[in-house]
């Protein structure tokens, strides 16, 4: 469920917000995250400005009253205090940290380029925390097989289908919960991404083999959301925490450690699988439904033994000095 941010900001805030929600597109999610990391911005600055007793509990701080006046009270000295103030009070990762300067610098562009209520961008040179990369974790083949073949159980075909389309198609869980029956055209799938963009994907024999068991056993329900695709034993849309719930069960029984993966991780498996049996990054691109090129190239990680393979074809690989 969505927050109704017109509750509790300003209406500076709640034009900032709903800018994104209808002009930009972007996700209901999105929009309360940008919400919630502004409010936690606000309150701080509040307290920094003294504009409320230090001594006020964080949560009762209100926002609904951050306007102009207020913002252009705020320099890039006081955010690097409220960044601190997140590293050495409240813990956050460098990416947490990323994430509300990108709501921040997002806020202030607004002001400055769109709406020119402020003549400069005091945080125009604000700089953002080294986010250290990592792997994306992913299954391989063999385990990928042996999460298919544990499935079993009252949903089966249900849960079967919904987990070739993750490692098949690389959907994310937004995606998948939100098919409905008439997403399906033939081999095809049409996918609402982020940003509400759509794309086409196209399903392998062995999506289909899997959608057409399972719509045996939907088609004889009577359901209450007959437009959705997979359903719950309610007979409604199927929710992220169910499938979350199933994938952790498939896991477990599959023998594979199910705090180790996740839906996405899912997402990650269909992309790495795609990569190394010879799908080029930028056609990966389309299918997983990425802006930039450079957030599909971090699967573009292979493993030990393809680099292995890469170094034994160079032509050069078995030219020897001479003894």
């Amino acid at each position: 469920m969505t927050m109704d941010y017109r509750e509790f900001a300003s209406p500076l805030l709640c034009d900032f917000l709903s800018y994104h929600e209808t002009v930009k597109g972007h996700s209901n999610l999105t929009v309360d995250e940008y919400c919630l990391d502004l409010r936690s911005f606000f309150r701080y600055m509040k307290r920094l400005k003294r504009v409320v007793p230090r001594d006020m509990p964080e949560n009762e701080i209100p926002i609904d009253d951050v306007d102009i006046d207020f913002i252009r009270q705020i320099s890039l000295s006081d955010v690097y205090s409220y960044l601190s103030y997140l590293n050495r009070e409240k813990g956050l990762n460098e990416a947490s940290r990323a994430r509300k300067i990108s709501a921040i610098r997002s806020l202030f562009k607004y002001l400055t380029v769109k709406t020119h209520k402020l003549e400069e961008n005091p945080i125009q040179d604000l700089d953002s925390p080294k986010i250290r990369k990592s792997l994306p974790r992913y299954l391989t083949l063999e385990e990928s097989v042996r999460l298919l073949n544990s499935v079993q159980g009252k949903n089966q075909e249900r849960d079967y289908c919904i987990l070739v389309f993750f490692l098949n198609c690389g959907l994310r869980i937004s995606e998948l919960v939100n098919l409905n029956l008439s997403s399906i055209q033939g081999n095809t799938v049409r996918v609402l991404g982020k940003g509400n963009k759509e794309r086409i994907l196209y399903l392998n024999d062995s999506c289909v083999d899997a959608l057409e068991n399972y719509l045996v056993v939907r088609n004889g329900m009577t359901l209450i959301d007959p437009e959705a695709l997979f359903v719950s034993n309610q007979r409604k849309r199927i929710s992220k925490s169910a499938v979350h719930l199933m994938i952790k069960n498939a896991l477990a029984a599959a023998g594979l450690d199910p705090s180790l993966y996740s839906a996405h991780k899912l997402r990650h498996t269909a992309a790495t699988l795609m990569l190394q049996n010879g799908v080029d990054v930028r056609t990966l691109q389309e299918v997983l439904g990425h802006d930039h090129l450079n957030t599909t190239q971090i699967y573009t990680h292979v493993s030990n033994e393809n680099l292995a393979d890469a170094a034994e074809m160079n032509p050069l690989a078995h030219i020897k000095g001479k003894k």
